[in-house]
């Protein structure tokens, strides 16, 4: 019927990233902590990191990433009527680091909220935001990742403090009506959480707890373990959401947290190495920022073009976990 209402998808529209300006390398590590570069590199992937210095905040970084993404759209900052910026790490306990972007950006409209699920925050963030585009109650979402993990991080504690990094990265959905056979936009996400495992990763601090920041604690071992199987069952449950095969994929854009989780992940549906995209090396674990600063490395550079096929996931403190189907 020509009077048929079309279904809306949330289409990405622009992607962008931003870093603090100290890159950090192992060798540079290796003056201040007992470890080596051959050691991180075996276990991790991992060659250097960013660390936000004086001056450099999750907010700044976030709205850093913002403007980049708004530029690569060809939008506007009042464009945007939803923002929602996931983060662990936030300039204050409140207002939401959302919202300070939000007044930095300059947009005085719509609604900006923060969404904290650590490492899996971009998925989480994504999937909601996708949720009211496609409700018809907002047309433009800033879709954020910003984290300053170097400051909670024991940097006496080798097994964690030489794993992470500092930036933001950011897209930008738009509602947009469905159209033909292969529609552009989110085709799929799946989300998961069990809380049982909240002392195999966490910060040992909080306002109603210690009073304090607190660090970050890890049992590495148990976090590989269910790391690996879990994302592999949500990132299967995704693909049957979507009515695809991982053959389909044109992109696997996993989580950069450690290079042998990346491997397995995409050798347990047999993606080749060629089709995955790793920043793990550049970056450290960049938490909720990974994604979409992964992302937009690999727009800026050819890699994912219109029209491609691409799955994220991410396993995160909780646990909480989930992947998406994007179709750029």
């Amino acid at each position: 019927m020509s009077g048929e209402t079309k279904r809306l998808r949330a289409v990405v529209k622009g992607v962008g990233s931003a870093l603090p300006k100290r890159c950090v390398t192992n060798k540079e590590l290796e003056k201040t902590v007992d470890t080596n570069d051959a050691w991180i590199v075996q276990r991790t992937g991992i060659m250097q990191r960013y660390i936000a210095g004086e001056g450099e905040t999750t907010s700044t970084l976030g709205i850093a990433a913002a403007r980049a993404a708004l530029d690569n759209a060809g939008l506007a900052p009042d464009d945007i009527d939803l923002i929602v910026c996931a983060t662990s790490t936030p300039d204050y306990t409140f207002p939401s680091t959302a919202t300070m972007i939000q007044a930095g950006l300059g947009i005085t409209r719509g609604v900006a909220f923060d969404l904290q699920a650590v490492c899996a925050g971009f998925v989480f963030a994504m999937s909601t935001a996708e949720k009211f585009l496609i409700s018809g109650s907002h047309k433009r979402a800033l879709v954020i990742g910003a984290e300053t993990f170097s400051r909670i991080l024991d940097w006496e504690d080798r097994t964690t403090c030489v794993l992470f990094g500092d930036g933001a990265g950011a897209l930008v959905l738009e509602a947009q009506e469905e159209e033909g056979e292969r529609p552009s936009g989110v085709l799929a996400t799946c989300l998961r959480s069990d809380g049982r495992h909240r002392a195999k990763l966490y910060v040992d601090g909080g306002p109603s707890t210690t009073r304090t920041v607190g660090y970050l604690r890890m049992e590495g071992k148990e976090v590989f373990r269910f790391a690996v199987g879990q994302v592999t069952d949500v990132m299967a449950d995704t693909f049957a959401s979507a009515n695809i095969t991982a053959a389909d994929l044109d992109w696997f854009v996993p989580h950069q947290a450690n290079r042998r989780i990346i491997d397995a992940s995409a050798q347990k549906f047999g993606i080749p190495p060629e089709k995955v995209v790793t920043t793990v090396q550049d970056h450290g674990n960049t938490s909720a920022a990974s994604i979409p600063l992964a992302l937009s490395v690999a727009c800026e550079d050819g890699r994912i073009k219109p029209g491609d096929l691409v799955m994220i996931e991410a396993i995160g403190g909780g646990f909480t976990w989930g992947a998406a189907v994007i179709r750029w």
